[in-house]
């Protein structure tokens, strides 16, 4: 009787171990200091219960410091102090669960000497650098190191991706054939009141704001990071409008509430794009939310097991174009 009771018990044991071996591909990585979101430690919820309200007699910067030093919840996920504090843990995550990460940041060249294969090299781009001009782009992403262009911020410099100043870029992507990551959607809180980046606009959540560059570059693979959370409507009719452009869940899977991430996604999978979802942490300097943005797709109860694993790996597999060899090292074969 026992070993009857045991022998079940054991089959999915083993059956949960080979699952948590399935590789997952984290299409939103960064390589940053533990300073990222101010003096360190600071944490965030995630997810939160809710957003901040604000009293303007206190600048918003102030204020924003403040609520990431003394988070009012019990899940706060609290970054390390250091910056290899930072990338050791995020890499011990990656191994833990199988990740390749397309990673960028000012810290990239140390997280591809310690991660070796697990880091995919992004080239992270706004218009903050000014040494990045078209022609060090071209250098760049001709030299085999970049498997992306991305994370193309320039949302935070107020600019729209259909804007002439980003046209010399798009177009040494689309002759490189190098996929184009663009932030399209949700920043900190309050973004545009935070230092340096005063131009940031809710309207360039928009993922209406990508129409004109596909139009003028039809051979563009891109991805729209953060979904362009929370313009849904807008997001479906670029969709629905545009076949070839894919979106990743970036910082929405923990940065707002749990409820608001799955009606968002739901919305998405239930007008038929979920083989267009890539999976993506935005893990800054918290490691820790890799795996809650892990969890919000696993307890998302309106995906079956192949809508997950297509979130978690298959749609970003496509999307990259990785031969049969890579996705078989990937599965460990």
């Amino acid at each position: 009787m026992r070993i009857a009771i045991l022998l079940p018990m054991l089959f999915a044991g083993l059956m949960i171990s080979a699952q948590e071996k399935l590789p997952i591909l984290d299409m939103h990585l960064h390589a940053l200091p533990a300073t990222q979101n101010g003096p360190p430690p600071n944490a965030i919820c995630a997810p939160p219960t809710e957003m901040p309200a604000h009293d303007p007699a206190t600048p918003w910067a102030q204020a924003f410091g403040d609520w990431l030093k003394n988070p009012d919840c019990e899940n706060a996920i609290w970054g390390p102090v250091t910056d290899k504090e930072v990338m050791d843990q995020t890499l011990e995550l990656l191994r833990k669960h199988n990740i390749y990460g397309m990673t960028s940041g000012s810290l990239l060249d140390e997280y591809i000497k310690n991660g070796e294969d697990r880091i995919i090299p992004g080239l992270g781009f706004s218009f903050f650098n000014p040494d990045l001009t078209p022609e060090k782009v071209r250098e760049h992403l001709s030299s085999g190191t970049y498997k992306v262009f991305g994370e193309v911020a320039i949302q935070y410099n107020g600019v729209s991706p259909s804007d002439s100043l980003f046209a010399p870029y798009a177009a040494i992507a689309e002759e490189l054939d190098i996929p184009i990551g663009i932030h399209v959607g949700t920043g900190p809180p309050g973004a545009a009141y935070l230092p340096g980046v005063q131009n940031y606009r809710g309207r360039l959540h928009s993922p209406l704001v990508v129409e004109e560059l596909l139009m003028r570059h039809p051979k563009l693979r891109i991805y729209l990071m953060h979904a362009g959370y929370p313009m849904i409507d807008d997001l479906l009719a670029v969709l629905w409008t545009h076949p070839q452009v894919y979106v990743d869940v970036g910082v929405i899977c923990y940065a707002i509430p749990r409820k608001a991430f799955h009606e968002y996604l739901r919305r998405i999978v239930d007008a038929g794009y979920g083989k267009r979802v890539l999976f993506g942490s935005d893990q800054m300097n918290w490691p820790g939310t890799i795996e809650v943005g892990i969890e919000a797709i696993n307890t998302a109860d309106f995906l079956n097991p192949n809508q997950k694993r297509d979130i978690l790996y298959n749609n970003a597999a496509k999307f990259l174009r990785l031969s049969d060899e890579e996705i078989a090292r990937h599965h460990g074969h």
